[in-house]
């Protein structure tokens, strides 16, 4: 793996306006179609697209083969649909060989941007645990490499930024969830030299737009953004009631491309990762990547109409 080369902040946000210029087109357009909206990651540039896959729950279905075959379909859809980043840890049970298995079971695995953790206390057994993790996946090394709620933070980032010198991995990134940790992830996010974050957040739960965004965007580090539907509670909530008639100005026919639209759309987020086993959901999930994306007045409106219902 080569990693590509870093460029300035000036050539990165002039690459960012010109994207989100390109992106922000009529849903009707054809041409929005026909490629899933990327954004570039601030550290080299490279195009990523802005849905992901996650793979918390949804992939530990252990040896079920019947149910390793549904999430290999839900990987190549993902990938037929245009998406990249599949994103999983060792705390995720059997996701990680789940993950390899419907790779090699699709022949898949050169168009994957992968995305693991290293979540382990004793910091001399990273190296290992990331080993065991590459071989689940049967990749030759990972593209991002995180350190899984900063477990040992300081200890595992010093492994990483090896692995990276050498060329083991091409990216570096910490990760938290849940709401927790913002105020050290923000220490971090100030004092070390950082690829990716990764947090939750949503169109609720916006604590993170308000301080870690601002941040990522100040320092040039591309945004995860996990538990973009809280695990499903969001969608239950708002399927009681219908998508607004106005959700069609940027393309979205249900709930799940509206809530994604809201987030990728901040021009700080580089990917959100939905989980889902489903492949009905990942085909609705990948719609959000097509068409246009909501400015800051359809953003605060999306915002009014939920918080209203």
């Amino acid at each position: 793996m080569t990693a590509p080369a870093k460029r300035s902040r000036r050539e990165f946000l002039k690459a960012l306006a010109a994207l989100c210029a390109s992106a922000l087109v009529p849903a009707s357009s054809a041409s929005s179609r026909e490629q899933l909206i990327s954004k570039p990651i601030p550290s080299s540039g490279e195009a990523m697209p802005v849905i992901g896959l996650g793979s918390s729950r949804t992939f530990n279905v252990g040896d079920d083969i019947a149910a390793r075959n549904t999430c290999a379909e839900v990987i190549r859809h993902f990938l037929d649909a245009g998406g990249r980043m599949i994103d999983s840890s060792p705390m995720y049970g059997s996701s990680q060989p789940v993950i390899g298995y419907a790779l090699d079971r699709l022949g898949r695995s050169n168009e994957v941007f992968s995305a693991d953790k290293v979540w382990i206390r004793a910091a001399s057994e990273g190296r290992r645990q990331m080993e065991d993790s590459r071989r689940y996946w049967g990749v030759a090394g990972f593209d991002l490499m995180q350190v899984h709620n900063l477990v040992s933070w300081q200890e595992h980032l010093e492994t990483l930024y090896e692995m990276k010198e050498a060329g083991d991995i091409r990216y570096v990134g910490i990760t938290t969830s849940h709401g927790r940790r913002h105020k050290e992830s923000e220490d971090v996010m100030k004092t070390r030299e950082l690829d990716f974050v990764q947090f939750s957040s949503n169109l609720i739960d916006r604590e993170a737009a308000r301080h870690l965004l601002p941040l990522a965007a100040e320092r040039g580090i591309a945004v995860i953004v996990n538990r973009p539907f809280q695990r499903g509670d969001l969608i239950d909530r708002l399927e009681a009631y219908r998508l607004p008639g106005w959700a069609n100005e940027i393309g979205c026919t249900n709930w799940p491309q509206f809530l994604l639209k809201f987030i990728v759309s901040h021009p700080a987020v580089t990917c959100a990762i939905p989980a889902t086993s489903q492949v009905e959901h990942v085909k609705e999930n990948m719609g959000a990547g097509y068409g246009a994306l909501p400015d800051a007045g359809m953003r605060a409106r999306m915002i009014a109409y939920v918080e209203n219902l």
